[in-house]
């Protein structure tokens, strides 16, 4: 039986030709990785394509992977990375396979468990089943792990810095974010509820531990913290213990709201930062986009 039989044989997934983005940039992606993605392909009989993005040039690469008209599209990068070609792709587009190729790999470890990336597609390919994947919007831009709103998601901006080896640059902005980490304050109504706080963080089913897979809301905690003492409390919780038992955080679900505040909304979706407005909406997508996953027994 030749691979493309089997795979049209799972409920909603026929495979012939794929395309594959690769971020180079991401921590585990080796120089070899384009190499060894063209022949798993040729392995599986597939059409194929490798693309490795060019920074400054992400979202057209994507779009022109996407546009392409793939079955599939394989991504070798991190959260953001994956988060950018699930957008483009959407509820309508070719299914994606987001593999585990950068340092946090929330969306990846979901699907795919721990198992290498190179193991967990071939796996994907001989039995995949098609999958809807949750996520959340904020402001018209799409996230499928998590998103942050507020000062804490400043801190998005040094690290983007150290990753790209601008010392400085990464030492200035971390100084940006310490001055501002508890001088603005969101206002929140979430599916009727008004409230504020200093941060808000929204939790997409597929990574929430608190959230079974098919729940059919986002987890919205809102971060209170006072000051620099009450964020070592929240950090040591999460260490040793479950950080949605602090004191100063609110736990609700949300169907879709939305945030405001005074300035600009510093905001952090899948681990990339966004300035937003100062009023934005929230929602929760149950069908996002479609995952290639494992089969379940």
């Amino acid at each position: 039986m030749s691979v493309q039989t089997r795979l049209t044989a799972q409920p909603g997934v026929s495979i012939q030709r794929v395309h594959a983005v690769i971020n180079p940039a991401s921590g585990n992606v080796g120089p070899a990785a384009a190499d060894a993605l063209g022949a798993l392909f040729a392995e599986f009989g597939l059409g194929h394509q490798v693309t490795e993005l060019v920074p400054g040039r992400f979202a057209q690469m994507v779009r022109a992977a996407v546009d392409a008209g793939p079955d599939l599209v394989v991504v070798l990068g991190g959260d953001g990375t994956a988060r950018l070609v699930a957008e483009a792709c959407g509820p309508r587009g070719p299914l994606v396979a987001p593999l585990s190729g950068g340092t946090m790999n929330k969306l990846g470890r979901a699907l795919y468990g721990p198992t290498p990336w190179r193991e967990a597609l071939a796996g994907a390919l001989r039995c995949g089943v098609a999958r809807w994947m949750p996520g959340g919007e904020v402001d018209g831009r799409a996230f499928y792990c998590s998103a942050v709103l507020g000062p804490p998601a400043l801190w998005a901006r040094p690290r983007e810095a150290i990753r790209a080896h601008k010392l400085r640059r990464a030492w200035r902005r971390a100084r940006v974010a310490s001055r501002n980490a508890f001088l603005s304050r969101l206002r929140y109504e979430f599916d009727g509820q008004i409230g504020h706080g200093l941060a808000i963080r929204l939790i997409c089913p597929t990574i929430s531990r608190a959230l079974a897979e098919d729940e059919g809301f986002l987890e919205a905690a809102v971060l209170d913290l006072q000051d620099a003492r009450a964020g070592v409390r929240l950090a040591l919780k999460n260490l040793i213990g479950d950080w949605r038992e602090d004191p100063d955080v609110t736990v609700r679900p949300c169907v879709q709201g939305r945030a405001w505040a005074r300035d600009p909304i510093p905001s952090m979706l899948d681990g990339e930062f966004f300035r937003l407005g100062r009023q934005v909406e929230l929602r929760f997508r149950p069908r996002a986009f479609r995952a290639l996953a494992p089969a379940t027994d």
